[in-house]
C-alpha cells in the first residue's frame, strides 16, 4: 500500500483518538499536530467517556477502530514490561466479537477448501454461526456416523484486508517510533511484528487443528484436561472440524456450584496443568482465558478442564525451559543470590553487570511480597515485576517468555476466579520440584545419550578437525600485537579457558559416548555405565568456565 493511500486511514485513526481524548497518542507523533488546528471539527467526546481512566478510553478507541486494532490492544496488553498495569488491565479486557457473516458464505468457502458438496461431507449443517470472531465463524455440525463436530472458517477476504490494516499499523508503529518521546520503552515496531506474526499463525487453521492434535495427545488420559478431537479428513487450512464439546467457561461461578463441582480441586488441577504444559511437555495454551478454558460440568467426581481455540500456543528453547524452571525454584526458595546468577548464566544478562546489585534489586522487589500471607501472593505479578527491575540491568527476554508471562497471569487468575483463596505457591512448588526431578535425573540422562548417540557417532570423525581449527583460532588470537597489557593478560586467560573448555569437553563426550554404547549393548551391566556418565559430566564441569561475582 502506497503512503498516500495510507493517508486518509491514518486521518481517521488520530481522529479517533482525538474522539477518546487521547491527546498525547496523537500529539507524540508530530505529523499529527496540525490537526489541533481543525480540533473543533471532529466529532465531540461522548458524555459517557469523559471521566473515564486512560486505559478504558483507549479500549474503546481500539474497539471503533476495528478487528485488527483490537487484536493489536490484546497483544500489548500482554506486554506488562512495556505498558502501564492499569493500561494493561483494560486492554485484556479486548474482545473481537464482531458481526457474522452470511452461513451461506460459510457453506461456499467449506466446500471450496474440502472439494465437495456440504451434504455430502456432513449429514447436516446449521448456517447460523455459534460464534463469530475478527479472524473466523464457528458452525455446528453432524457427520453422517452421528458425531456432532463444530466447523471453524475463515472469514472471506481476510488475509487482504489483514494486508491492508498491518501495512497500516506498520506506518503508525514507524511514526511512534520516530516521533514519540517514549518510544525506546514502548517499542512500537516490536509490538506490530507480534500482531503479525500472531494473525498469521491464526489464519492458517491446519496449523491450529495440528496445535490441538499434540495438546490431546499430551493429555490422552483426558483425566485433567480434555482437548476435542481433530476430524482431520475434513479440515484444511481454510476450514477446520473439531469435535463438538461442552462444558461452561471457567468463570461462570454459579455454574459450576450448581454442578456440584468442587472449585478449591478444580483451581489447584488448573495451576498443576499450566506447569506441566510448560515444563513437562513445552507445549502450552496461551490463550488461556476464560473464554477458552471451560469446565467440564458432567463430571462431578473428578472435574476437569476443557480446552479451545488453539490458535496461540507456546513453547520455549530447552535451555531457557531449564534456567525458567531453576528461576522459578529459587524464587520460591527465596534464593535471590541464585536468581541474580541465573539470569547471567542463561545470558539474558550480559556477564559484565554486578551481581550482588542485581541480587539487592531483586530482594527489593520480593521481600514485600513475602510479608503476605501466601494465599495473597501473585506469582505472575512478582514475576512481571522482576522482569520490569530486571531491564535497568539490560535484560534481554525472547518473546516467548513474554508469551509465558501473559499465560502465568490468566491461569492465576482464573484459578483465584475458581478459589480466592488458593495457595498457589503451596500447589506450584511440588509439581515443578517433581518434573524437575523427572526430567533432569540420570536415567532421563542416559535415555538422551543414548538418543544422540548416532549422531554423535556421525559426527565424531570430524572431532578433530574441528579442534584443530578451534585451536588454530585460539593461537592466532594470541599472536595479535595488543596495546594494552591488561588486554594482553585478559586474551591470555581467555585462550587457557578455552584449552581447558575444549580438551575437557572431548573427554566428556568420550566417557558420555561409551557409557550410551555400555547401557545400550549391555544393559543389564548398568553400573559401568552409570560410572562412564558420572566421570563424563565431570569433565564437562572441570572445563566449564568459572564466573567471577
Amino acid at each position: 500500500m502506497t503512503p498516500l493511500r495510507l493517508v486518509p486511514r491514518l486521518l481517521r485513526v488520530a481522529a479517533i483518538l482525538l474522539k477518546y481524548q487521547l491527546d498525547e497518542l496523537v500529539e507524540g507523533a508530530h505529523l499529527y499536530r496540525p490537526l489541533k488546528l481543525v480540533r473543533p471539527f471532529f466529532p465531540g467526546t461522548p458524555v459517557d467517556v469523559r471521566g473515564l481512566p486512560r486505559g478504558a478510553r483507549l479500549r474503546l478507541a481500539l474497539t471503533e477502530l476495528g478487528p485488527i486494532f483490537v487484536k493489536a490492544g490484546q497483544v500489548l496488553s500482554t506486554r506488562r514490561d512495556l505498558v502501564p498495569a492499569d493500561v494493561a488491565d483494560e486492554l485484556a479486557l479486548l474482545q473481537d466479537q464482531v458481526p457474522p457473516f452470511p452461513g451461506a458464505e460459510a457453506r461456499a468457502i467449506v466446500e471450496r477448501e474440502l472439494r465437495a458438496p456440504v451434504a455430502t461431507l456432513y449429514a447436516s449443517f446449521d448456517e447460523t454461526p455459534l460464534a463469530s470472531a475478527s479472524i473466523a465463524q464457528v458452525h455446528a455440525a453432524t457427520l453422517h456416523d452421528g458425531r456432532e463436530v463444530v466447523v471453524k472458517v475463515l472469514r472471506p477476504g481476510i488475509d487482504k484486508r489483514i494486508a491492508r490494516d498491518i501495512a497500516l499499523l506498520h506506518s503508525l508503529g514507524e511514526l511512534a517510533q520516530r516521533w514519540h518521546p517514549n518510544a525506546d520503552k514502548i517499542r512500537p515496531l516490536e509490538v506490530v511484528a507480534e500482531v503479525e506474526k500472531m494473525l498469521d499463525n491464526e489464519l492458517d487453521l491446519q496449523r491450529e487443528g495440528a496445535s490441538a492434535s499434540l495438546l490431546r495427545r499430551n493429555f490422552a488420559s483426558g483425566v485433567d484436561l480434555y482437548v476435542p478431537e481433530v476430524i482431520w479428513d475434513l479440515s484444511t487450512q481454510g476450514a477446520l472440524t473439531l469435535e463438538r464439546v461442552r462444558g461452561v467457561s471457567a468463570d461462570d461461578i454459579a455454574a459450576i456450584d450448581a454442578a456440584g463441582l468442587d472449585r478449591k480441586y478444580l483451581a489447584e488441577k488448573g495451576v498443576r496443568l499450566f506447569y506441566e504444559q510448560v515444563f513437562r511437555d513445552n507445549f502450552f495454551h496461551a490463550d488461556a482465558h476464560p473464554g477458552n478454558i471451560w469446565v467440564d460440568t458432567a463430571r462431578v467426581d473428578e472435574p476437569r478442564f476443557i480446552a479451545l481455540d488453539f490458535g496461540i500456543m507456546g513453547s520455549l528453547p530447552e535451555a531457557d525451559q531449564y534456567w525458567l524452571a531453576e528461576n522459578f525454584i529459587a524464587l520460591f526458595e527465596r534464593d535471590y543470590a541464585r536468581i541474580a546468577q541465573l539470569h547471567v548464566a542463561a545470558g539474558w544478562m550480559p556477564s559484565t553487570i554486578r551481581l550482588d546489585e542485581l541480587e539487592a534489586a531483586v530482594r527489593t522487589v520480593c521481600e514485600p511480597y513475602f510479608t503476605r500471607p501466601l494465599s495473597q501472593i501473585s506469582i505472575a505479578e512478582l514475576v512481571v515485576k522482576l522482569f520490569q527491575t530486571a531491564r535497568r540491568f539490560e535484560l534481554t527476554l525472547q518473546p516467548q517468555l513474554i508469551l509465558l508471562q501473559k499465560t502465568l497471569l490468566n491461569i492465576e487468575g482464573v484459578g483465584r476466579m475458581l478459589d480466592p483463596e488458593i495457595d498457589i505457591w503451596a500447589v506450584a512448588h511440588p509439581v515443578l520440584r517433581r518434573i524437575l526431578r523427572e526430567r533432569y535425573s540420570l536415567r532421563s540422562t542416559l535415555r538422551d545419550v543414548r538418543r544422540r548417540l548416532p549422531e554423535w557417532i556421525h559426527t565424531a570423525p570430524r572431532v578433530p578437525e574441528l579442534v584443530r581449527d578451534a585451536l588454530r583460532q585460539v593461537a592466532s588470537g594470541e599472536r595479535r600485537e595488543i596495546a594494552d597489557p591488561r588486554a594482553l593478560l585478559q586474551a591470555h586467560e581467555e585462550a587457557r579457558r578455552t584449552r581447558r573448555l575444549l580438551a575437557c569437553g572431548m573427554l566428556g563426550s568420550s566417557l558420555l559416548i561409551c557409557a550410551a554404547l555400555v547401557g545400550t549393548l549391555a544393559p543389564r551391566g548398568l553400573w559401568p555405565a552409570v560410572v562412564a556418565a558420572v566421570l563424563g559430566v565431570v569433565a564437562f564441569l572441570a572445563g566449564w568456565p568459572r564466573r567471577n561475582a
